[in-house]
């Protein structure tokens, strides 16, 4: 998901989004994740940050603390050009954050989606500098080990590795050994995707793959299911057709022992050797198309720090004397001496007489608020809703009356009777036309009838058309037709869209339970190693043994949570999911990736009733 918008405007903050982290107020939202989400935000001096705070049940866990706050030790030792830095973190507190230097640019995976493959020359540059990156990441002891194009942001004056919430330190022994692979799988390496020891030449695999997803708008080793793209990483050889010779030498990067890869120098020196010109980082590197998402993305967050200085002048402004029309301000009746005045919106119904104003003329007549002036239960207004008169101050005192006496209360001027004439004329004239409307209505309804009559006599009327078409319209509607799919495969961490004709698994950058349209969704959780199955409109039903999955048990059932264990299935287990656009389906699971697959996915069948009711707000 980006973070800035058609137009060049952040994402707002959603209901249920903190507004301030420690001293850090938010301004909008940048993103999210497995992790959790991604804020914008500045400090004191206006320099824009990127503030991530850690999702509440991770940072209940007590190992994912010590994960956490080794991952912040880590990252704090990276300091490199090319590299967005930790500026600021907390990792003991109830809600742990990390706080980076926020780079003002689209990812590599984000350009390349809206403008296409990047040039040979930007390709140099971005190599040169992802491989600088690596440099520094490498001689701080840290795999990065998930290195892909959204981790990959382009800023005017290079690129800017980022995201070491799933890298490691080297010397680190979290969750090696354990089986659990971490990295995205398209761009894994051979060794990291068979669960083996992962090195620093894991991550110019990655490097490579990166490039080649640069250059020609895809990886080297397809699209698809991971488990397919995986067991083509393990097993074949690299596609790099249509690969500009200046950047042949990428093949280096993808070579399936490690131990053939070049190092981050190397590949330096291979960018400046392919490139016909010395490499100059530059605010000209980058097409301009991109180079425009770059300066919104500028102009926005200038225009949110704006916006967050005038809400900070706010209060003093807001301090300054109400209007002459707002409520007035009395001295409370009780109170004696120089006691803080009290503000009364509408004083209560006063039973006893009103003190009349003095003799003379009145003062200036009281002018109402332009809005509507809402009186509470019980109430009365204190002044007249058009003309009236206040009684005037007497000098040298500021309420206007004596002190400890409450100011008498206005006396209403004489009511009009004009209004009251003028509204029984308008009552009069609708009930005239409320009248000829029924008569109206009562004539097409005689005609109506008397046309249907002679139809039915007559046998050749065509008038009797408009009635069929009327009946047909009030018969219930009928259910829609259920399509069916078999043997859909759902790598992890992919979701599937029941609009789609197959469902076809999509990758997600925000975490798939994030997913708007997200209505079937397969999460492996990296770090604890749960699997689940699961709906991003948290509307999924696991059917008892005894049920029968249709359409009409789907739509009796109840019973919603957002997601199931893998463990809680078996082999034709069903699911009824009912999802935010009015579609429901029946999914019934199959199979899990065998033991020894590179991959991991599932196998489901799944059965779509399109457009079975109406969609709910939002979608």
């Amino acid at each position: 998901m980006s973070e800035v918008r058609a137009g060049g405007q952040f994402r707002p903050l959603e209901v249920g989004d903190p507004t301030t982290v420690a001293s850090y107020r938010l301004a909008a939202r940048l993103g999210s994740g497995g992790m959790g989400t991604v804020y914008l935000s500045y400090t004191p001096g206006g320099h824009p940050i990127a503030l991530k705070t850690i999702r509440p049940e991770l940072s209940e866990d007590p190992e994912f603390r010590r994960r956490f706050k080794q991952e912040v030790r880590a990252a704090q030792r990276v300091q490199g050009l090319y590299t967005a830095p930790v500026l600021d973190h907390d990792t003991e507190g109830d809600q742990p954050w990390l706080a980076t230097a926020y780079v003002p640019g689209p990812s590599l995976h984000a350009a390349v989606a809206a403008h296409g493959a990047l040039p040979v020359s930007s390709v140099l540059l971005l190599l040169a500098g992802v491989a600088e990156a690596l440099k520094v990441i490498h001689a701080a002891g840290i795999v990065h080990r998930d290195l892909k194009p959204a981790n990959v942001l382009l800023a005017s004056d290079g690129p800017r590795v980022i995201d070491f919430g799933i890298a490691r330190a080297a010397d680190a022994t979290a969750l090696t050994g354990t089986g659990v692979s971490i990295g995205t799988p398209a761009f894994m390496s051979p060794e990291q995707a068979a669960g083996k020891p992962v090195t620093p030449a894991s991550d110019i695999f990655a490097l490579g793959q990166v490039a080649a997803f640069a250059a020609r708008g895809s990886g080297a080793y397809g699209d698809g299911p991971s488990h397919a793209v995986l067991y083509r990483i393990v097993h074949e050889e690299p596609d790099l057709s249509g690969l500009a010779d200046e950047l042949r030498f990428i093949e280096r990067c993808l070579a399936k022992d490690p131990a053939d890869r070049p190092s981050p120098a190397e590949v330096v020196a291979l960018c400046q050797e392919a490139s016909p010109t010395p490499l100059v980082q530059s605010g000209s590197w980058l097409p301009d198309a991109i180079g425009a998402d770059i300066t919104r993305r500028v102009s926005a967050s200038a225009d949110l720090l704006a916006e967050r200085d005038r809400a900070a002048e706010a209060p003093t402004s807001a301090a300054q004397p109400p209007p002459p029309t707002a409520p007035v301000t009395q001295m409370d009746p009780g109170s004696t001496g120089h006691s803080a005045p009290t503000t009364h919106a509408a004083p209560t119904m006063h039973s006893g007489p009103v003190t009349p104003p003095p003799p003379g003329p009145p003062s200036t007549p009281y002018h109402p608020q332009s809005g509507p002036h809402t009186v509470p239960t019980g109430h009365q207004a204190p002044y007249p809703q058009s003309g009236g008169w206040q009684q005037p101050y007497p000098q040298g005192h500021p309420q206007g009356h004596p002190q400890g006496h409450p100011r008498p209360m206005p006396v209403p001027p004489p009511r009009s009777n004009v209004g009251k004439w003028i509204g029984i004329g308008v009552a009069a004239v609708f009930g005239l036309g409320l009248l000829g409307s029924c008569a109206s209505l009562v004539k097409d309804l005689t005609d109506s009838s008397s046309g249907s009559s002679s139809s039915s006599s007559g046998g050749t009327s065509t008038g009797s058309g408009g009635g069929s078409a009327e009946s047909s319209e009030s018969k219930p509607k009928s259910d829609p037709k259920p399509v069916a799919f078999k043997g859909i495969n759902i790598p992890a961490n992919y979701y599937v869209r029941f609009a789609d004709s197959p469902p076809k698994p999509l990758d997600s950058e925000t975490g798939v339970s994030y997913e708007d349209d997200g209505d079937f969704y397969y999460y492996v959780d990296t770090l604890f190693g749960d699997k689940k199955l699961g709906s991003s409109s948290d509307k999924l039903v696991l059917l008892n043994n005894s049920q029968k999955g249709s359409l009409e048990t789907c739509r009796n059932e109840t019973r919603y949570t957002d997601s199931v264990k893998l463990g809680q299935v078996a082999k034709g287990s069903q699911m009824c999911v009912r999802t935010n656009s009015g579609h429901m389906a029946l999914v019934t699971f199959q199979s899990a990736a065998p033991s020894g697959d590179p991959s991991d996915y599932v196998s489901v069948d799944i059965t779509v009733w399109r457009n079975a009711e109406e969609p709910t707000t939002g979608n």
